[in-house]
């Protein structure tokens, strides 16, 4: 996987901007969320950070457990980049 990983549909407005994420403009306010859903990342990961299962996510809002997984990589490769 390369640091510029982007995507860009032929709509130029969707771009997956890393694998199973998208950003669209139209789509929650632009905030990265799972491809082919409107399921922010954050609020995945926060779920999770909440305890909740990943059963239990899934199931709340319909996700595969990949579709789970590309949001926690996600979030980790983003705060890999953070510094303080």
């Amino acid at each position: 996987m390369t640091d510029n990983y982007v995507i860009c549909y032929h709509n130029e407005r969707m771009r997956e901007i890393f694998p199973g994420i998208t950003v669209d403009p139209q789509v929650r306010f632009g905030k990265p969320v799972l491809t082919r859903t409107r399921v922010p990342v954050e609020l995945v990961v926060g779920k999770i950070g909440g305890e909740m299962t990943i059963e239990q996510v899934m199931n709340e809002y319909e996700l595969t457990r990949e579709q789970v997984f590309d949001a926690l990589r996600y979030a980790a490769r983003v705060l890999s980049r953070e510094t303080v």
